[in-house]
């Protein structure tokens, strides 16, 4: 046996990380994910580390950097790779993940506040205000103008929903290379 541990091993650590990242739903940040794993008694610090490392590497996490801090969420292959490998983390510590699960986001999210406003600016035109933060910094802050109250209800409507899915296209959209 390696030092890491067998390969079942290993990749039921890889599977709980997602399994944690994916119930969170929102973007998570490195010290959120090593507390939880840490006081869960779930792996080691250097071990939690190298896994989120190559989980990112592998394209199952998508890492960002904002302000010297890193927040990870998990990629649409991320999900199709949990849901095909799901029954491989043991029952008792799924269980307690999804136990504790709300009471973990319940204090991200008093620390990540995830907002989302309208104002009219004129009788066909408003506009839209999302807005991620964490702690003392701003993840992202977005303005839209649009063409209706309706559109720019929806939109406040599918940002407060689905944050972490819109936040990560908004990041990958950025980031593609064009030509």
């Amino acid at each position: 046996m390696n030092l890491l541990g067998s390969s079942k091993e290993l990749a039921e650590n890889k599977l709980i990380l997602l399994y944690i990242i994916d119930k969170i739903n929102i973007p998570v940040s490195n010290l959120h994910v090593t507390k939880i794993i840490l006081e869960n008694r779930f792996m080691n610090y250097f071990f939690l580390q190298q896994f989120l490392n190559e989980l990112c590497d592998n394209n199952l996490l998508e890492c960002n950097v904002l302000n010297d801090k890193t927040y990870y969420i998990i990629t649409r292959r991320g999900k199709e790779t949990l849901s095909y490998f799901l029954n491989l983390i043991p029952p008792g510590i799924k269980a307690s993940i999804d136990n504790t699960i709300s009471s973990i986001k319940k204090a991200i999210k008093n620390e990540t506040h995830v907002t989302a406003e309208y104002l009219p600016e004129s009788e066909n035109e408003y506009v839209v205000s999302c807005k991620i933060q964490e702690d003392n910094f701003t993840l992202i802050d977005l303005k839209v103008t649009v063409g209706s109250k309706h559109d720019a209800r929806a939109i406040c409507d599918s940002w407060k929903k689905n944050p972490q899915e819109i936040y990560q296209e908004i990041i990958s959209c950025l980031i593609r290379k064009r030509e």
